[in-house]
């Protein structure tokens, strides 16, 4: 019986995706649960798996082309005496799979692989087996990975770090975590000899950039800065650190504590948390928390939903699910949609100041920056003060200065004294 391998249903706001890579080759053999083909969006990668055991006799879509929700990408004859089929989609979350996956000339032992693993593996010629496994239930982690790389001096510092979503002729090796696009657009080998190397955006680049774009032609952004002394956050942290961590299996970090600063101050100058559509403000009465996260298809927002509601505990081990789901390619639609206001933290990188862009259709965003150690005057003595620099920025259409810079004291104010963050003051 033939049956059909369809795109998964998008969501309303997801128009189209790409194909990446197709896994097998038309006159294959498949059993129910390989993996097919891994389908990006501008939010998330889907990977479709055979829906039954068969042959795969026709491939109608190639890697990269464009395809639509629903649209039937290739077709399976299945086995005879197999169980009776009909035509289903092709669900993008699979079982484990039962066989052994081919990576190079090397065998990947079965293994529940995310398309991120599976290209790190690939470009590398590594051998899955060969690697420890941090992630939950003995997974495999992108992070795992590049750690085993860095340990064993695979990579080297000549050669350029690369996306490579669409097909390629041969795999490109990395030297840096995939999360940018290739370092430098020219390069030269150790001939002296000039090269280029051209790399297809990304649908989830291309997004980003007219989102950038239209936020910055539709929105009167306007940022307003300040600091805050990190000093009774990182005693209160390094007090209870161990035991929060024995009690809640999660570590205690400084995202939570912003984080519920963030919420209160909402609460206090709702339109903050507020959007406009059209000539209407719409004004949001939850906290829907987005969380920007790198990961190597690029930055995305996870959403922490009724921040309000939840605990330190809870608000971390968010964050850290989030943060695995998004270097494995596993965050859901659902994850990265709506949210009313955006923490954005570039001090992990390093970023000493920056002016954080809107994420439509919210109306602000807070940029969090590197702790550095600095003279601070205190009670007319100059002391020494792990100091951070915030920035808010927001759209001056329905958000006046007065209230953004208000908005941001009170988190500076919650943020120095946490006892404030207790008594929800």
């Amino acid at each position: 019986m033939l049956i059909d391998v369809k795109v998964p249903v998008l969501a309303e706001s997801v128009a189209e995706a790409a194909l990446m890579n197709w896994h097998k080759k038309a006159g294959e053999s498949l059993q129910r649960g390989d993996s097919l083909i891994d389908i990006e969006t501008d939010k998330v990668t889907l990977e479709v798996a055979a829906p039954n055991d068969g042959i795969l006799v026709e491939i109608l879509k190639g890697d990269g082309e464009s395809v639509e929700s629903d649209e039937v990408i290739a077709r399976i004859e299945t086995k005879a005496g197999s169980a009776r089929a009909t035509p289903v989609e092709a669900p993008s979350a699979p079982e484990p799979q039962q066989q052994s996956l081919a990576v190079g000339d090397l065998p990947v032992e079965p293994a529940k692989l995310s398309p991120a693993v599976r290209n790190l593996l690939g470009e590398h010629k590594l051998q899955a087996s060969n690697i420890p496994a941090s992630g939950e239930a003995g997974r495999l982690t992108k992070k795992d990975v590049q750690n085993y790389l860095q340990k064993n001096e695979v990579q080297t510092e000549s050669e350029p770090a690369v996306i490579a979503p669409a097909p390629t002729t041969e795999p490109v090796k990395q030297t840096t975590p995939a999360h940018t696009e290739p370092a430098e657009a020219e390069t030269h080998d150790v001939t002296g000899h000039r090269t280029e190397q051209r790399a297809p955006m990304t649908r989830l680049r291309q997004r980003i950039a007219e989102r950038l774009l239209s936020a910055q032609h539709e929105n009167a952004i306007l940022t307003t800065f300040n600091e805050v002394n990190m000093q009774h956050v990182m005693d209160l942290r390094n007090r209870y650190k161990d035991e929060f961590e024995k009690t809640h299996s999660i570590k205690l970090g400084f995202m939570s504590f912003f984080t519920k600063a963030v919420v209160e101050a909402l609460k206090k100058f709702p339109v903050i948390n507020a959007s406009i559509d059209g000539s209407d403000i719409i004004y949001h009465g939850y906290f829907d928390i987005g969380i920007a996260v790198s990961s190597p298809r690029g930055l995305v927002v996870p959403v922490v939903r009724d921040a309000n509601l939840l605990s330190f505990a809870e608000i971390e081990t968010k964050i850290k699910q989030y943060g695995e789901k998004a270097h494995d390619a596993k965050l859901s639609i659902d994850d990265l949609t709506g949210g009313t206001f955006t923490i954005t933290n570039g001090g992990v990188f390093g970023s000493l100041l920056s002016t954080p862009i809107i994420n439509p259709p919210q109306s602000a965003i807070l940029g969090m920056h590197t702790i550095q150690q600095r003279p601070v005057a205190e009670q007319g003595n100059v002391v020494i003060r792990p100091m951070m620099n915030l920035a808010l920025s927001y759209d001056h259409r329905i958000i006046d200065g007065r209230e953004a810079i208000q908005f941001l004291i009170t988190v500076k104010q919650q943020v120095e004294d946490p006892a404030r963050l207790l008594l929800q003051i």
